[in-house]
């Protein structure tokens, strides 16, 4: 399956984020990859992080875009979808 491919390619890049993230208290959690869009759930300071909007689209989405080319979005959901 295409999809499993591309969310395994997107965990990677995750992976390789969350040193950084983690060195600043915070955390992410992917949640689901559908229509384009990667679905993280921020944690930790992240979640109140005033540059949480930043890191998620100028850090994170840009990274995978540019990566992933079936990435076009990346969007924080604050509960479980």
């Amino acid at each position: 399956m295409e999809d499993t491919k591309v969310v395994n390619d997107i965990k990677k890049i995750l992976n390789k984020i969350r040193p950084y993230l983690n060195s600043e208290g915070g955390d992410l959690e992917f949640i689901k990859f559908e229509d384009g869009i990667v679905y993280v759930k921020m944690l930790g300071a992240c979640v109140d992080c005033g540059a949480l909007d930043s890191t998620l689209k100028d850090g994170i989405e840009a990274l995978l875009v540019e990566n992933i080319p079936e990435v076009i979005e990346v969007r924080n959901v604050s509960e479980e979808i």
